[in-house]
């Protein structure tokens, strides 16, 4: 191996492993143009005992953004919350973190959804037992269908109000996951439920709720239950998040509305950002070229790249070097195991899907799930070549005993 890929090689470890693994772990699409701002609109009343809410957030499709709206959810078991997705800058595209059911609230990247969600946490409820008890002082409850309720006042300590939807990067959110926030990535977790995707489907489905459409206001900002998209649990935003400009009325590449934090590119630490090929695009709503769009993340193992083989081992040691080449050799043949094992897993479920006839929603639930499992077996199979590798290398060097 030439000295230019195993500079490469220990590159992208070094990426892979600087990343959470709540980001990783929820990793699903990447985009070059920054997402609208939150819009600002009412919470419905939530229609029965035992559902929880499921903030609004701006979606990517094939017409660029559209929005889905925030609902209502029904716990897919006693105990858990919904940890809601969220876009970050991921140093080249805009990617977005899936959401997902956990017995404790992670990262979303510190976005301001509002309605319990401020940033970290969950100030909208909490479970004792088997029954979730509303804090009505965020969360709009009917006290004379729900009687599980309290009251607990929320002290918000910001001194403006953050409409921004996307984490990183120049005016993106700057927080970072706290350690019991790390620690909740690691617990059990369950995607998102069939109504919810039913519920983007819905959405993604309905140009009114596209971005370009709306101007950053959709008309359907929250609903009552999943996929109910008309009737009296139907609530329109008041107002956009941010000023927004439709591609025909800004030129490619500046910002969309005013030059407000939410519409600004992220920022770069050398001047490679201002190249076109390596700067996000502006809040166009354009779709993507496909010669600039950043590749899709690995949904089974047989979509991840191929091995590339570290460089020899050149110690100077001959029995050393062979020893060190067997581990090599060890280390790829397991993982190599492990991608297969994962597969032949996925590949099972799949035929169980086409013997069931399963509907799309279900597909895609599934397919969820398998990129989650990917991209988790990538990040340990990083991990373990790192380790592996650092273990391998020269000890530091000693210094010299000083001269009396």
């Amino acid at each position: 191996m030439q000295p230019n890929r195993i500079v490469r090689f220990l590159l992208s470890m070094f990426v892979l492993l600087t990343l959470s693994a709540s980001s990783f772990a929820q990793i699903g699409v990447s985009i070059t143009i920054a997402p609208p701002a939150l819009p600002v609109y009412e919470q419905p009343p939530c229609p029965e005992d035992g559902y929880l809410w499921t903030p609004g957030y701006w979606a990517w499709g094939d017409d660029g953004y559209f929005w889905v709206p925030g609902t209502w959810v029904l716990a897919p078991e006693p105990g858990f919350l919904w940890t809601p997705g969220y876009w970050g800058w991921g140093g080249a595209a805009f990617i977005w973190h899936e959401g997902y059911w956990g017995p404790t609230v992670g990262f979303y990247g510190g976005v301001v959804y509002g309605f319990g969600y401020f940033g970290s946490g969950f100030e909208g409820g909490r479970w004792d037992h088997d029954h979730f008890y509303y804090n009505r002082s965020v969360t709009n409850v009917n006290v004379t269908n729900i009687h599980n309720v309290y009251n607990t006042t929320v002290i918000n300590n910001t001194t403006t109000v953050n409409r921004v939807s996307y984490n990183g990067g120049n005016g993106g959110i700057t927080a970072r996951p706290t350690a019991a926030e790390e620690a909740a990535a690691n617990e059990r977790h369950v995607p998102p439920v069939a109504a919810q995707t039913q519920h983007i489907q819905e959405a993604r489905s309905n140009p009114e709720l596209r971005a370009s459409a709306n101007q950053g206001k959709p008309p359907i900002a929250a609903t009552q239950k999943p996929s109910e998209f008309k009737g009296g649990g139907v609530v329109a935003a008041r107002e956009a998040g941010a000023p927004y400009r439709t591609p025909e009325k800004q030129a490619k590449g500046q910002p969309a509305g005013e030059a407000r934090p939410e519409n600004a590119r992220p920022e770069s630490k050398n001047n490679e950002a201002a190249k076109p090929e390596n700067r996000p695009e502006a809040n166009t709503n354009e779709t993507p070229k496909p010669g600039n769009a950043a590749p899709r993340p690995a949904v089974h193992p047989n979509d991840l790249p191929a091995y590339e083989r570290p460089a020899a081992p050149n110690t100077g040691n001959p029995k050393l070097d062979q020893k060190y080449q067997q581990q090599q050799q060890k280390l790829q043949a397991q993982q190599e195991k492990q991608r297969q094992k994962l597969q032949a897993q996925q590949d099972k479920e799949h035929a169980q899907l086409a013997k069931q006839n399963a509907d799309e929603a279900r597909k895609q639930q599934v397919e969820q799930r398998h990129q989650q499992q990917t991209q988790q077996l990538q990040q340990r199979q990083s991990a373990a070549q790192q380790k592996l590798m650092q273990r391998q290398g020269p000890p530091a060097a000693r210094p010299a005993p000083e001269r009396r």
